[in-house]
């Protein structure tokens, strides 16, 4: 008798059916999986066998074959242990039950409780894509499955119980939530903590508004890693499908759980230097979401930029352009999204010394050109934002007077996203090419300061569109339709510091 159970599995941060297929035959005792399953999958053999056996069935002596089609896509991953366990159910007769309309995911224990998977979010989504109306999914992963709409979430503790549910002898009560993605107040660090550096706050503050990536620039001990920990708290919140798509990234790396089921605050990643390029694009045999793709729809804070490894940072550059990142394998390709604002801090050389009033600086010329000579030109073009955040002298570290708060900053950089949003955009880092010319236009004075600018710091294309997004951010700051000069000024003094220059 051969059976159909309906699940589902995953393709990068996509769900697709599978349909589990159960055919009990004369012969030898045997149990065979195919449908190019991995090594987890194969050994739910043994986690099924036990289950079934602890949960109080007879498992049955015959050759049973299981088949995950489609057969030609490779299977990964515990999500199959429960639809295959309930069709050998099935198939052996133990089990009578009209399961159609019905999708199962779930790991086995050996004792038959069921326990929580990784990627829960996206299959939910693909399973009401599929007209599933009823899924089946472990109790851990229910509040994240409830974020799918247009499926009934049943949250499962052990086989015995689903059994008794799906021949009426108990009943599951289908998951109810409030789904929200309302962030938690006063959750994250603010900027009323931070003294003085009103100048790279201010940069933060065009960043957030504009989506902008940044550098800062400055010794050791000068703030820019409390600065860039606080550029979160400014952002303005996540819609419902930003938490989705982040969600599902994060659910497939199974860095989700039952009390945090959805992704709420804008994510902060801050990777080691020691990262290597695979770890933070994505990668391996089965190809996972790296540190780009962990940071969508929130920052990437790289600390201590030139020292990483220039290949690894190197990687970054189509991701900043595309907004998402391609990785090859033999197994297959996956696109994964990398929508990410780039923060990034840095010393002005290698002592970290380098334009102190003290003099403390020891570095030769040389030594501080290989330092910055670390980061190659076509990554800093793409920086939006530079900024020199310089060593705080005494009296301002004794200032007591309060310091402006992230809410007052979030509330300006609202309503600047709103006119962005009011021009057809989420934000102008993203204006296209026919979006630039519309809406960075220059009157005759902008003009003019453009053209000494370009010449004078020998900028690129790349860099002259940047300009002109960053200006046009400003303008959104002051309420202004039209990009004035002095909007253009503030824009193109956050292009190159002088530490940089040095190179």
């Amino acid at each position: 008798m051969v059976v159909c159970i309906h699940s589902l599995g995953l393709h990068g941060i996509e769900g697709y059916p599978v349909e589990v297929e159960c055919d009990l035959s004369g012969g030898l005792p045997a149990f065979d999986l195919v449908g190019l399953p991995d090594a987890a999958v194969k050994e739910a053999k043994e986690r099924v066998r036990a289950a079934v056996r602890n949960s109080g069935f007879q498992f049955p002596l015959s050759r049973i074959t299981v088949n995950l089609s489609p057969a030609d896509r490779r299977k990964e991953g515990t999500v199959y242990d429960l639809p295959i366990l309930l069709g050998v159910l099935l198939a052996s007769g133990a089990l009578q039950a009209d399961l159609s309309g019905c999708a199962f995911l779930g790991e086995l224990a050996l004792d038959g409780s069921v326990r929580r998977i990784r990627g829960t979010l996206p299959m939910a989504l693909e399973a009401a894509e599929q007209g599933v109306h009823a899924l089946f999914v472990p109790e851990e992963n229910a509040g994240e499955a409830a974020f799918a709409q247009g499926v009934t979430i049943y949250p499962v503790r052990h086989v015995k119980q689903l059994v008794k549910h799906l021949t009426g002898e108990e009943t599951i009560r289908p998951f109810v939530g409030s789904p929200s993605i309302e962030e938690e107040p006063d959750a994250l660090p603010d900027f009323a903590d931070v003294k003085g550096q009103e100048l790279a706050k201010r940069a933060l503050e065009i960043a957030a508004a504009g989506g902008h990536h940044i550098l800062m620039v400055g010794p050791p001990g000068s703030g820019k890693s409390m600065l860039a920990k606080r550029l979160p708290s400014i952002l303005p919140e996540m819609t419902r499908a930003e938490a989705l798509e982040t969600t599902k990234i994060w659910s497939v790396q199974g860095l989700t759980d039952a009390e945090h089921p959805l992704v709420t605050h804008r994510p902060f990643r801050s990777p080691h230097h020691t990262v290597s390029a695979a770890a933070l694009t994505g990668g391996g045999s089965n190809p996972r979401p790296g540190e780009i793709s962990l940071s969508h729809n929130g920052v990437l804070f790289l600390d201590e930029l030139p020292e990483f490894r220039r290949d690894t940072l190197e990687v970054l550059r189509q991701p900043l352009e595309d907004g998402v990142v391609q990785i090859s394998r033999v197994a297959g390709t996956m696109r994964y999204p990398a929508r990410f604002q780039l923060v990034c801090a840095m010393n002005p050389c290698k002592c970290g010394w380098f334009g102190h009033p003290s003099g403390r600086c020891t570095c030769s010329p040389q030594s501080i050109s290989r330092y910055l000579g670390r980061l190659s030109g076509p990554l800093l073009d793409r920086i939006d934002l530079q900024v020199e955040v310089p060593a705080l002298d005494f009296d301002e570290l004794k200032r007591t007077a309060p310091a402006e708060s992230s809410a007052e900053i979030r509330a300006r950089v609202r309503r600047a996203r709103e006119r962005q949003l009011a021009r057809g955009v989420d934000c102008n880092a993203h204006l296209d090419s026919r979006q630039l010319r519309q809406f960075c236009a220059l009157d005759a004075a902008g003009e003019a300061l453009m053209k000494t600018a370009y010449d004078t710091l020998a900028l690129s294309a790349r860099s002259y569109d940047r300009i002109l997004r960053v200006a046009r951010t400003v303008a959104d700051l002051d309420n202004s339709d039209s990009i004035l000069p002095q909007h253009l000024a503030e824009a193109i003094q956050f292009r190159t510091t002088d530490a940089l220059q040095q190179r």
